[in-house]
């Protein structure tokens, strides 16, 4: 192995970006490829050069891309072909430096059925689990069925009891053969009171071997992880060092080389912990570990790709300080976390407080269901773990955000819950504590942003009248009337009035309120107003009729509602409509049939998950408006269910 020159990266978004920020710190050229879908993306501009290809699966493609692009390495990021044997396999065989562990490496952790052997091996302390179907139920209620390929929370399915089972496992099978072309699932016993803990390895290929340490990462939800850390509240020194033995031991067995990540499920109640698996690529969470030791883990990447010794022992490695990283989604918290579309009108961090951004997107950019649904990681680090989740919490808060329904005030409400500071992070934490979803806006909050809209509208008009643009609004030669605005806000309507004053504030509420505001200044961006004596400045985005707003306190997005409009088609009451943009994989009913409240009439598959749509009330099934295989858009309706009470009415 010998130091190249050009890394191209077979990945997109944010870890595309991600890995060109270090590869530049480290003087190579950059070689991004990408898919029509992401042609305007932000890591196609900010590589040396991009080139097009059909599938971030085609390895042929990419292999190829490298050869015309004098490319001497290539860095899979995670996700797509990041542990695909067969392709680390084809990128030596082409010459080209494979930035990861070696092919073999890959095949023996890529099995989780295999890998539990080999960890059982190094002796390794493993969850009961079997992989013959007849056994599954003899581990015991409740379990955990695992897809044998992949990771991400795909094929995944807690069962609870002997009803579920059946269809527990042909979901799981489904999902898995979806997402990583293999339906393979075994059974393992479930620990509801767990954490996730996982320990980062370096090695290189001169038998160096060091580990930095654990990261937590137990708040999940639909088995995917929202909220990581580095080091764990609840990890001893004793049972770091344990840990941090168990995973070379393993790492030493495999003789691995490049990072990886060996991860264990924590039995909260009793200390004891179980192998879970490897993953043979870097980490989504990776940079709360870089945070707390000062190591580049890309850097070392590359640094051992070129052959290179890592130059340290475990000794050397040392942290300080605690940090925190959030996954920002485009998903609604309040429905189930289903993932959600949609274009980003604003996005712009605060400068204050000063957090490290991972993201791959911008302003206007657009979230599809083509790819995950992450919009940034953000990445707080402080002296101490209260310190780092409040300054990590008021980040987002402050972001200037609107366009799609994300998390964010769930990971602020995750983040500032007295159970979390408290390190109560079990991986049922969302389930037990249950954060709010999503932000309560209190009536006067809510009417002082109403203002700032209706204030900031008012500059807008002004600053684009093609006519007597220095006349306050509503000017008449007598007495100057009131305007009107009208907003839309969740399902409310909101007005507000408003009239110039002569000293140049305003009137505002109804004709003859008592409420006053002023604009101290106004700007495209920007709006520094004063209302009932409270003054803030405010940052604004106006797209597409809706008015997105962040100050201090948080955000609010508000669409502009004409003053005469058309009403909507109605929609029958016993509908059911597809909660996103998916694929319907399974109607269970037919009309005619009769349904009970919650049961589960049609599976949507979106983004490699299964959703089930469940009827809202009990009835019959009038309408199927759906088949099996159509692709859908949100809120299309799938199906009608009849409770009844038209006839009862008659």
């Amino acid at each position: 192995m010998s130091r190249f020159h050009t890394l191209l990266v077979a990945n997109r978004g944010e870890i595309a970006c991600r890995v060109f920020r270090s590869a530049r710190g480290m003087g190579l050229r950059t070689v991004a490829v990408f898919v029509e879908a992401d042609a305007e993306a932000l890591f196609v501009a900010e590589a040396d050069e991009a080139i097009r290809i059909e599938s971030y699966l085609d390895g042929d493609a990419i292999v190829a891309a490298a050869q015309a692009t004098g490319a001497g390495a290539i860095h899979p990021g995670y996700g797509f072909l990041a542990e695909n044997a067969g392709f680390a396999t084809a990128v030596s065989a082409a010459g080209i430096a494979w930035v990861g562990p070696s092919a073999d490496t890959i095949t023996s952790m890529g099995d989780k059925i295999e890998a539990k052997k080999l960890a059982v091996a190094a002796g390794v302390p493993v969850l009961q689990s079997t992989v013959e179907a007849s056994e599954f139920e003899s581990i015991g209620y409740p379990i955990l069925i695992k897809a044998a390929a992949g990771g991400g929370g795909k094929g995944m399915r807690v069962v609870e009891s002997s009803d579920e089972f059946d269809d527990a496992i042909a979901a799981a099978q489904r999902e898995a053969l979806s997402g990583f072309g293999d339906d393979r699932v075994f059974a393992e016993r479930y620990v509801a009171r767990s954490r996730h803990i996982e320990i980062q390895i370096l090695g290189d290929s001169h038998g160096n071997l060091v580990h930095l340490g654990e990261r937590e990462c137990s708040i999940q939800r639909r088995h995917q992880k929202v909220i990581e850390e580095s080091p764990s509240p609840f990890v001893s020194d004793e049972m770091r060092t344990a840990m941090g033995d168990a995973a070379l031991s393993l790492a030493r067995d495999l003789g691995y080389e490049s990072a990886g990540t060996v991860e264990f499920l924590v039995d909260d109640e009793s200390g004891e912990f179980f192998f879970l698996e490897v993953n043979t690529r870097l980490q989504v969470e990776h940079p709360v570990t870089e945070e707390v030791t000062g190591i580049d883990l890309v850097r070392e990447q590359l640094r051992i790709a070129m052959g290179e010794e890592l130059g340290y022992d475990q000794e050397d490695i040392s942290c300080s300080g605690h940090s925190i990283e959030a996954r920002l989604y485009a998903e609604d918290p309040a429905n189930g976390f289903l993932p959600a579309i949609g274009t980003l009108d604003a996005y712009e961090p605060a400068p204050e407080p000063a957090v490290r951004w991972d993201t791959g997107v911008g302003a206007g950019s657009t979230i599809t269901v083509d790819f995950d649904p992450m919009i940034a990681k953000v990445i707080a680090t402080g002296p101490t773990r209260a310190e780092a989740a409040g300054t990590l919490a008021l980040a987002l808060e402050r972001l200037h955000l609107g366009g799609t329904v994300t998390n964010r005030d769930f990971l602020a409400a995750v983040l500032r819950q007295p159970a979390f500071l408290a390190g109560d992070t079990t991986t049922d934490f969302i389930e037990r504590v249950e954060p709010a979803r999503s932000r309560e806006i209190g009536d006067g909050e809510r009417e002082w942003l109403l203002v700032a809209a209706t204030m900031w509208l008012q500059g807008d008009n002004r600053a684009h009248a093609t006519t007597l643009q220095t006349m306050p609004s509503g000017f008449r030669i007598g007495r100057l009337a009131p305007e009107r605005v009208q907003f839309g806000h969740g399902d409310d309507e909101h007005v507000v009035y408003y009239r110039h004053n002569r000293d140049h504030s305003f009137r505002i509420g109804q004709v003859e309120s008592t409420g006053s505001a002023t604009v101290h200044a106004w700007a495209p961006g920007e709006l520094d107003v004063e209302y009932q004596d409270r003054r803030r400045v405010v940052r604004v985005t106006y797209e597409g009729g809706n008015l997105h707003l962040t100050s201090g306190a948080g955000g609010i997005s508000v669409s502009v509602l004409p003053r005469f409009s058309v009403p909507e088609p109605e929609v029958p009451g016993g509908a059911v409509a597809a909660p996103m943009p998916g694929k319907v994989i399974e109607i269970r009913v037919n009309v005619g049939d009769t349904v009970e409240a919650g049961q589960v009439v049609a599976v949507l598959e979106a983004m490699k998950m299964e959703n089930h749509l469940r009827a809202a009330e009990d009835g019959t099934v009038t309408e199927i408006l759906a088949a099996v295989g159509e692709q859908v858009e949100k809120d299309a309706l799938l199906m009608v269910v009849d409770d009844g009470s038209e006839a009862e009415d008659d």
